[in-house]
């Protein structure tokens, strides 16, 4: 899965998600990649997942009981985004910018 091309084939029009890119541990393989590579952050994440399996989008008052419903069944959840209202002319799927952990 990517995050920018996959997401949007499960939104309605007029929607733009906006990720946060540090709300998940990115693996340190997709670190390597992308210096050794020189790869861009837009590139990363329209080729791999950077750490992410699979996304649920789910209804603001449901986070929580999905949330809770994974967990029971073993799986390690967490919220990455949001769902938002589009405007004029924005991309479907917005990554905020990753800190880097070395200041």
């Amino acid at each position: 899965m990517n995050l920018l091309e996959n997401l949007p084939r499960v939104m309605p029009a007029g929607t733009c998600a906006i990720i946060d890119s540090n709300s998940w541990q990115r693996p340190p393989v997709f670190d390597w990649l992308q210096e050794n590579g020189n790869v861009t952050d837009e590139e990363m994440y329209r080729t791999f997942n950077c750490g992410v399996g699979m996304v649920l989008c789910v209804a603001e008052a449901d986070v929580e009981p999905t949330l809770r419903l994974l967990t029971e069944q073993g799986e390690s959840a967490s919220v990455i985004g949001r769902i938002e209202t589009a405007t004029g002319d924005s991309e479907q799927v917005i990554v905020n910018e990753r800190r880097s952990e070395n200041p």
